[in-house]
């Protein structure tokens, strides 16, 4: 694996550097902006380790330059700034991941390990199975025990993150922000509206039994071996 710090503070970056070389990793090091891009630029790299406050071209400009061009290499921000605003304002400009610091280290590198697993099953992943309910990813289209099961678009949203999240109680908090894209809770019934559509629909098309109510909690999604 091939990695890019791109890190003004030497000591930080070469913290950084010699911890990933340790397990393994191939390490190039930028200690600023405009250096950060270049290298960058190449699309040679499995992620990227990238601090905000950077001389000679800030970090997310270097960011929002790379995803400009077509550079889709997994991009971790690491920052001072640990404000809410501040870490949406980083992921909106195209990062995977924000890391505050202070920092561990671990944490650091099993949150590049996810980024770089999640990017390599988003690129196989075209279609999502559980028993007998195939959703394709491509076409928009979710089939059960071989026929297809008209979803509105809100619905198909919301039936794919409990499949990704199979197994997982997910909350209503997290359906509102994975699904509606709400950061706070509009205090109504809408997800469990929305639900009870679904699942009445999964039902009726032989999918019954698959999406479970954790009272006082929220949803999930078991399948037979789940």
């Amino acid at each position: 694996m091939k990695l890019l710090v791109v890190e003004d503070d030497e000591t930080t970056r070469t913290y950084i550097a010699k911890g990933f070389a340790e397990e393994g990793w191939t390490v190039d090091q930028a200690g600023d902006g405009r250096e950060g891009m270049f290298l960058a630029s190449s699309g040679e790299y499995d992620a990227i380790v990238l601090d905000r406050m950077l001389p000679e071209m800030e970090g997310l400009k270097v960011l929002a330059g790379l995803r400009a061009t077509g550079i889709n290499t997994p991009v971790i921000i690491l920052s001072a700034l640990d404000a809410v605003d501040e870490r949406i304002k980083g992921l909106k400009q195209g990062g995977d991941d924000y890391l505050c610091k202070p920092f561990s280290f671990a944490e650091l590198l099993v949150r590049v390990e996810i980024l770089i697993r999640r990017g390599n099953t988003a690129q196989e992943k075209t279609q999502i199975k559980v028993d007998n309910l195939t959703m394709k990813l491509l076409s928009h289209q979710v089939f059960l025990e071989g026929g297809e099961v008209a979803l509105q678009p809100r619905e198909f949203q919301l039936l794919r993150y409990l499949l990704e999240h199979q197994g997982q109680v997910i909350s209503r908090t997290l359906l509102f922000e994975a699904v509606w894209g709400y950061h706070f809770d509009p205090g109504s019934n809408l997800i469990d509206v929305h639900v009870a559509k679904l699942r009445k629909k999964l039902d009726r098309c032989g999918g019954k039994g698959l999406i479970h109510t954790i009272r006082g909690v929220g949803y999930v999604l078991r399948g037979s071996s789940s």
